[in-house]
């Protein structure tokens, strides 16, 4: 989830009955969709002794410290292990996982029964998924072809708020409606519904 430390496990198992040394160099680094490196966030290399039919994990964890400013609104980080087995020419393996962030952050409530011609007021919760405080947050809703504005309180880390909003649907079927929250350290978090309009 954005916000969050990423915490990943390498897992690596000796299938022979030898005993081997295996050198494991992880990167990390954010990418856009088109798998194109944006910034390397985190080197680290270690070396793992695997006895006979041996199999060991390596814990990573890549904080929300190391990630939150370099990523992108794609949300992904590319993370790799080149593991080389040592003394033995030329035995590499390369595992690649790409991790897409989730946004848990919009929930938008409507009520049981939307009429035409009638006023609905909807709740629209929105979260600072961060461990620090967020300025100059902005919603904006999109509704019937028609965009709304709305300029938000600064919010505390983790925090919660929410506000009310007010329309008259003047035709029946269904409406989509599109809410964009951004601020100054995250951009484009998206929320939408399809709210059913039904005959007054």
């Amino acid at each position: 989830v954005f916000g969050k430390d990423i915490t990943l496990i390498l897992l690596l198992n000796n299938l022979s009955f030898d005993h081997k040394t295996v050198k494991v160099d992880m990167s990390a680094s954010t990418i856009l969709y088109t798998r194109r490196a944006v910034a390397e966030i985190l080197k680290a290399t270690t070396s793992v002794e695997l006895g006979s039919k041996q199999g060991k994990h390596i814990r990573l964890k890549i904080p929300y410290s190391y990630y939150g400013k370099y990523l992108t609104t794609d949300k992904r980080i590319q993370v790799t292990a080149l593991c080389e087995v040592m003394h033995m020419h030329g035995v590499k393996l390369l595992v690649e996982k790409t991790i897409i962030l989730e946004d848990t952050n919009i929930i938008i409530k409507i009520p049981r029964r939307v009429a035409v011609n009638k006023a609905v007021t909807l709740e629209i919760s929105y979260a600072n998924p961060l461990p620090e405080p967020v300025n100059h947050c902005v919603l904006l809703v999109t509704l019937m072809n028609q965009q709304v504005k709305i300029r938000l309180a600064p919010l505390a880390p983790r925090q919660r708020s929410k506000i009310y909003f007010e329309f008259t649907p003047r035709r029946t079927g269904p409406l989509q409606l599109q809410v964009d929250f951004s601020c100054d350290k995250f951009s484009h978090i998206k929320g939408f519904v399809t709210i059913s309009v039904a005959p007054a």
